[in-house]
């Protein structure tokens, strides 16, 4: 029988699982949806309960198409920075407390009351961020206190879901690096930090490498999925360190990183030293090839464009808007849009700030308006990219998500970063990824530069062309964010 790993991805949306043989080639795949929960403004949540029984229906799923494959191993990813919250029992005590959520605000002033700002970069890579999980963590402590008396374990989205596969509580660093309490230089839990917020150090669970062996599929979940019992489960990675492996990203190349545009757009910077932006004005998280990346996030990417066409064009196909958009010159004839829609993270660390159009006028075509939308995207990016510059300068972005599958978005990005822009052939993003930890945790491959061997090796060259009219439109969006920022 020929052997496969299967990778698991708990995103937001939902789930996706696939099977990969060890040649690289995807055997089965599916994806299963959950509801996202708005119960008031600024926050999301998740039902803990609706993520599990959607990955149990996608890996049963992979089984029927595996026709006489075997599978050896599961890697996991997932969405990074959520709160699952557990009792003595391993039940969750209340819905899962996302990414995106927004509620901490007061949180964030209190960690950084007790533990400086700088001292907190210093020690973890980044401040106080209302999406991490540890300021969740002391709002819980505030606001629901019934609950946090409960506690018994805080986990990770994914490493929740390997805690319902094998009883093990585990976390490995990438991932846990975007929890706010994880020491970068020996990559386990400050407790200096928690204990200067009095939280006990045992509720965050212990850690592993993410090529580790997190723990073997209980007998129950294995009978219901298919799988074999005691299938191991790899502890695998944060979903956008799992996307980078997929994509062949490693901290033993410096010049190249990525940029993901889907809802959020990401720029993924590897890096071989824990070093941060000194203002935290750009992640530093830990990535699963033991080294390190940093982490610019514009938060509605993808996001921007989905909100223009539903409100302001609703019936016009997105490859229709990207034709309008060509219709346009570089730099929307003056047009500016600012993107932050969901308030924004890098460079600015700012959930109150948002969106804008800016400039317009009665000459102005809805060809303008939409390609202002896509500068604006590419305008915000490139604010966190000069941060990244000045720490681990990259060469080369693998572009990938949604919105790298438009040839006019790909030239935009490319001009306005003023960087080279690869479009693999093929991408198949963090569940690829958490598949490849799989094979390297089981053996089936040495390590992950042996493995990297196996991906693909075509793709597009988009090459930047320079163009006074995008930085001179760059200088006026940063203005516009100050400007507006003076008047909020």
């Amino acid at each position: 029988m020929t052997e496969v790993v299967v990778g698991l991805d708990l995103g937001t949306g939902g789930v996706r699982a696939i099977a990969v043989d060890l040649q690289g080639q995807i055997i089965a795949q599916t994806t299963r949806s959950y509801p996202l929960l708005t119960p008031q403004l600024g926050w999301t949540e998740q039902n803990s309960s609706d993520w599990v029984e959607a990955s149990l229906d996608a890996l049963f799923d992979v089984v029927q198409q595996l026709d006489g494959h075997q599978a050896i191993a599961l890697g996991l990813s997932g969405q990074m920075h959520g709160m699952v919250p557990l009792d003595a029992d391993g039940t969750a005590i209340r819905p899962a407390i996302l990414w995106n959520d927004q509620r901490t605000g007061k949180a964030v002033e209190a960690i950084e009351a007790i533990i400086p700002r700088q001292e907190l970069i210093q020690r973890s890579g980044n401040p106080a961020i209302t999406g991490f999980q540890l300021p969740k963590l002391v709002w819980l402590r505030t606001e629901e206190p019934q609950a946090y008396a409960r506690l018994w374990q805080v986990l990770l989205p994914k490493d929740y879901l390997g805690y319902v596969l094998t009883g093990e509580p585990v976390t490995e660093p990438s991932d846990a690096s975007g929890v706010g309490c994880l020491n970068l230089a020996n990559r386990q839990w400050d407790t200096d930090i928690l204990n200067a917020l009095n939280i006990n150090p045992a509720l965050f669970p212990p850690l592993v490498e993410s090529t580790a062996i997190a723990g073997q599929l209980k007998s129950e979940i294995a009978t219901r999925v298919g799988l074999p019992a005691g299938l191991p489960v790899v502890a695998g990675g944060g979903d956008n360190a799992a996307a980078a492996i997929g994509l062949g990203i490693s901290s033993s190349d410096l010049n190249r990183g990525s940029l993901s545009i889907g809802t959020s757009g990401v720029i993924f910077a590897p890096c071989d030293h824990p070093i941060p932006d000194p203002k935290g004005r750009v992640h530093l998280f830990c990535h699963v090839d033991g080294g390190y990346h940093l982490l610019g996030v514009t938060l509605a990417a993808g996001g921007s464009l989905r909100w223009y066409r539903d409100t302001l064009a609703p019936h016009i196909p997105y490859t229709d808007l990207m034709d309008l958009a060509q219709r346009s010159l570089p730099g929307a004839r003056g047009v500016l849009f600012l993107p932050h829609l969901s308030g924004e993270r890098s460079p600015h660390l700012d959930p109150d700030t948002r969106g804008a159009f800016v400039n317009l006028s009665l000459a102005h075509t809805q060809a303008d308006t939409t390609r202002a939308v896509l500068e604006g995207v590419a305008f915000s990016l490139r604010a966190a990219l000069e941060v990244i510059s000045v720490i681990t300068p990259v060469h080369q972005l693998l572009a990938t998500g949604g919105g790298a599958r438009s040839t006019i978005w790909l030239q935009i990005l490319a001009d306005i970063l003023q960087t080279e822009l690869i479009a693999p052939k093929a991408e198949e993003g963090a569940a690829y990824g958490a598949a490849i930890l799989a094979m390297v945790g089981v053996g089936a491959y040495p390590n992950l530069a042996a493995a990297f061997k196996m991906l693909p090796q075509d793709s597009n060259v988009v090459q930047p062309q320079a163009n006074p009219v995008y930085e001179a439109g760059f200088e006026r969006f940063k203005l516009l964010y100050d400007a507006l920022k003076a008047v909020r």
